[in-house]
């Protein structure tokens, strides 16, 4: 499983994290093949080596023939009618949403009103920094990407709304949002922009993992300070066998609520990302029997889990904790079995698939389609499953 940690060593942006993608082994050709694939004027993105301070890289500018302004509806029109991957798609529709998101916390425009437009961020400049992330990301195979914490610089920087603190209300809205850790300097100027952040706190998780180094690479930005390098780092690498998390730990015990609602909430909490959720059965005050609702979940979407579970339980206070974990790479995949097609879960080990785990759902329903015992098709599909990954592997 390959991921991507970002070293936010002057700050970041969105060409700044493009130019990094590319100084890390991404091809150009291959980028642009993609971001022709959206509705929007013809560009050039031309690519340079450089340096800023002793520190070597790659950097990005966008030229384009005709600068489209778009609001937030025009953004996604662009997105719906481009031929982009639906994965593509579904992140870049996120991190607009947050963008508009943060313009109308910055604004103070409350619920039922219209969200500001979004000024500088309303460029096809804009549209083509996320965008060739997110594609670039792809491309390389990344599937999980983290993120060292957000530096913040001082002073004041000019815009279209008028003279701003280099700390932007919308970068710093981006990231109260997700709760993301912040490491002020002294600075002076802005270090991450709106569209940076707005990426960050989209697609990364603010935590150290422990992984096997394979590529480095740098995305410079425009200006060249002489307190710091005004660049952007990308590790590429791979799991280790065992990856020790950094979550948090969310309980609160209740015993006043239909136990209807607790199916709907560890739902809703799943979707949100959330990497475990259980009930325990307690006995609380006056006898009265009740549960504990635990949730273990990534520091990034503290605040949100939080906000859940207050909103759609009766509970009055919600402890938490920090909590480290060990998790082995793991990944779903379909095989062809004398049964048919079947989804199984793979478990790694030192980068070997180690143990075969059948979909539940999958060998249910073929238990009842083929009248075979639900343990016998568990049990060929796992042996199959075995005999094609793990032998052969082996082998």
């Amino acid at each position: 499983m390959k991921l991507a940690y970002l070293d936010l060593i002057g700050g970041a942006s969105g060409d700044m994290l493009l130019g990094a993608l590319l100084d890390s082994g991404l091809l150009i050709n291959n980028l642009e093949a993609e971001l022709k694939k959206l509705p929007i004027p013809d560009f050039v993105l031309k690519v340079e080596d450089g340096h800023r301070g002793g520190l070597h890289g790659t950097s990005v500018q966008v030229q384009i023939d005709e600068d489209v302004r778009y609001d937030w509806e025009g953004f996604r029109t662009v997105l719906e009618a481009s031929e982009l991957s639906p994965a593509v798609r579904t992140k870049a529709f996120e991190v607009f949403r947050r963008l508009e998101e943060a313009e109308r916390r910055a604004h103070r425009v409350g619920p039922g009103m219209e969200s500001p437009r979004p000024q500088e961020l309303g460029s096809t400049d804009t549209i083509i920094d996320v965008l060739g992330v997110l594609i670039g990301l792809e491309i390389l195979g990344v599937s999980e990407v983290y993120c060292s914490a957000i530096p913040v610089g001082v002073g004041s920087i000019a815009s279209e709304h008028g003279v701003l603190p280099a700390a932007a209300p919308v970068t710093m809205e981006l990231a109260a949002m997700v709760g993301a850790p912040l490491r002020p300097t002294d600075h002076r100027g802005e270090m991450v922009t709106p569209t940076g952040t707005a990426l960050l706190t989209t697609i990364a998780s603010f935590q150290k993992p422990v992984f096997e180094l394979q590529s480095v690479g740098y995305g410079l930005g425009s200006r060249d300070p002489s307190s710091v390098p005004n660049a952007v780092g990308l590790w590429l690498g791979e799991h280790t066998c065992a990856e020790r998390e950094e979550l948090c730990l969310l309980e609160t015990n209740i015993d006043d609520m239909n136990p209807q609602v607790y199916g709907f909430v560890r739902d809703k909490l799943q979707v949100l990302g959330a990497k475990d959720v259980w009930i325990t059965p307690i006995q609380m005050k006056k006898d009265r029997p009740g549960v504990t609702l635990s949730v273990l979940i990534s520091k990034s979407i503290e605040r949100t889990a939080v906000d859940i579970i207050f909103k759609e339980t009766t509970t009055l206070g919600i402890r938490r904790r920090d909590v480290d974990r060990y998790a082995l790479e793991r990944t779903s995949i379909e095989i062809d079995t004398t049964l048919g097609r079947f989804p199984v879960k793979v478990k790694y080990l030192s980068g070997k698939p180690w143990a075969i785990m059948p979909e539940y759902e999958a060998c249910l329903k073929a238990s009842k389609d083929l009248g075979l015992p639900l343990r016998r098709v568990m049990r060929q599909i796992e042996t199959e499953a075995e005999q094609l990954l793990i032998t052969q592997d082996d082998a």
